[in-house]
């Protein structure tokens, strides 16, 4: 198995991934992603901040980086943070830990590159995944409210959890 950098080559893979995601968030929770712009990922492949893990030449997990979310985090957005966005890992591939393989793999790069948090957003009224996240090493934070949201899609609409790992 391999981490990777998402190539332009991935773009069509990456969609089909969100796509399997949607359609496991609509029979799992009363909410799901919407449509992502094919922009955005061509801007984050532009700036290695979207990756894969491979296996056999196979994508079987994704998700992105950003290095400043001031919308949700405010002033924390101030400490030097890594920030992971949308993990879909395949059907075929789910509960082989692939969120703590991203844990370590952040932390590795929080050190490499002086972060001192890894944070990511969640559903705030999503329990269970809240949860997960708590056992996989997140600490909850805080939930907030978010009414209006610009230049994201309006499923960020709402409450939205935020856990963070402090680095060390």
């Amino acid at each position: 198995m391999q981490i990777l950098a998402s190539s332009h080559q991935d773009i069509d893979a990456i969609f089909e991934m969100y796509d399997m995601a949607i359609d496991y968030q609509k029979k799992v929770f009363h909410k799901h992603w919407e449509f992502f712009e094919r922009d955005l990922i061509v801007s984050e492949i532009n700036e290695d901040r979207q990756w894969k893990f491979v296996i056999d030449g196979k994508i079987i997990c994704i998700f992105a980086l950003s290095f400043n979310d001031e919308q949700f985090w405010k002033e924390k957005n101030n400490s030097p943070s890594l920030y992971i966005h949308r993990i879909v890992t395949h059907p075929d591939y789910k509960g082989l830990g692939f969120m703590s393989k991203i844990i370590d793999w952040a932390k590795t790069y929080c050190k490499e590159y002086h972060k001192e948090y890894i944070r990511m957003d969640t559903w705030g009224d999503n329990q269970q995944l809240i949860d997960y996240y708590i056992h996989c090493g997140f600490e909850y934070v805080t939930t907030i409210m978010l009414d209006k949201v610009v230049g994201l899609p309006s499923h960020y609409k709402g409450p939205l959890a935020l856990l963070e790992i402090k680095i060390l």
